[in-house]
């Protein structure tokens, strides 16, 4: 049986056409991942290209380069982690505290429960609590009561 060159010959370019067919494709997803990434980690203009540049001129040390100098979040993962913090700051502000005493307190106390200074009144027509400085009750719309005198300790 004669060994046949030109049949081993085609059938190494059909192998080597599909392995470069398969290379070009990776390269192109790499590209193309980058891309997204830097997209959802960065706004800037000059980093989105740079990242892109050194994928489609490197390949995979080009990507190697990438994950060295990406971000560490995205920006979706920024927006939350600041909402997060955001939410933890008004709830510390929202903590009041008596401005005699500094004694915590709830906002719905008419009187601070250590040192009985009043905080706010009720409102006589609605009965709904309102503050100190206020003319009119926001609510109803009727006018503040001339401030009692505290209760007796």
């Amino acid at each position: 049986m004669p060994f046949d060159l030109g049949a081993l010959g085609s059938a190494l370019q059909l192998l080597a056409a599909f392995f470069g067919a398969y290379l070009l494709a990776v390269w192109i997803g790499l590209i193309v991942w980058t891309f997204r990434d830097v997209r959802s980690r960065s706004r800037d203009l000059f980093m989105q290209l740079l990242s892109i540049a050194l994928v489609v001129i490197f390949n995979i040390p080009g990507l190697l380069l990438y994950f060295l100098l990406r971000p560490r979040e995205t920006l979706a993962e920024q927006y939350e982690r600041e909402l997060a913090e955001e939410a933890m700051l008004q709830d510390i502000e929202e903590k009041q505290s008596c401005s005699v005493c500094q004694q915590k307190i709830l906002g719905d106390f008419l009187y601070c429960p250590n040192c009985h200074t009043r905080l706010k009144r009720r409102c006589d027509n609605c009965h709904r609590i309102t503050s100190l400085r206020w003319n009119i009750c926001p609510y109803c719309g009727a006018p503040a009561s001339a401030p009692t005198t505290p209760p007796p300790p």
